[in-house]
């Protein structure tokens, strides 16, 4: 399922831990897997470019996830008080090591609980809902498969089903030809 706009600024709000925030607004912000928000280092972060560096992506490929405003400025209150050397968020039982993806899981749905969010959500559902608000904006699918990390089109088309109709923000060809009828008649 995907959140709502509002859902997920309800999501954010709950956080009363900020490596908890700072996790859950990368996963988002950037659209990126458990995974690879889970091994994110901190030489990942170009705030020049803005952009998160994510080593060993699905089918084992380097590529660049979209780095916010929003998400460099918690992320920088967050390595002022952490000072985090290598791994961004590391582990708090393996010292030494990143979070563990269920580590995340476990974040996360703490949060959605807190949230009084009642929709059955994954991890993976700020993913989709990065997707989806980003062509409900008017993001071109092309570049969303671009910020994904789809290596096929099909995999990017999946969200397209996701759209109401009406965010679309698309003009039937009728309408055009009646416009066009009234002005020329």
């Amino acid at each position: 399922e995907i959140l709502t706009k509002s859902e997920i600024q309800s999501l954010f709000d709950a956080c009363d831990n900020l490596r908890d925030k700072c996790i859950l607004m990368t996963l988002y912000g950037a659209g990126l897997r458990l995974s690879e928000v889970a091994s994110l280092k901190v030489t990942d972060i170009d705030s020049e470019k803005m952009q998160l560096f994510i080593r060993n992506a699905k089918g084992s490929k380097d590529r660049y996830a979209l780095l916010s405003q929003a998400n460099l400025e918690i992320l920088r209150v967050y390595w002022k008080a952490y000072r985090p050397k290598e791994w961004l968020f590391y582990s708090r039982v393996n010292t030494g090591t990143h979070i563990t993806s269920k580590a995340v899981q476990n974040i996360f749905h703490k949060y959605i609980e807190k949230a009084n969010i009642s929709k059955k959500v994954t991890v993976h559902s700020l993913r989709h809902s990065f997707a989806t608000h980003l062509l409900e904006s008017g993001i071109s699918i092309f570049h969303i498969k671009q910020l994904l990390g789809h290596s096929d089109i099909s995999s990017t088309c999946f969200y397209l089903h996701l759209l109401k109709i009406q965010s679309l923000n698309v003009q039937s060809p009728l309408d055009f030809l009646t416009e066009t009828e009234k002005t020329n008649g």
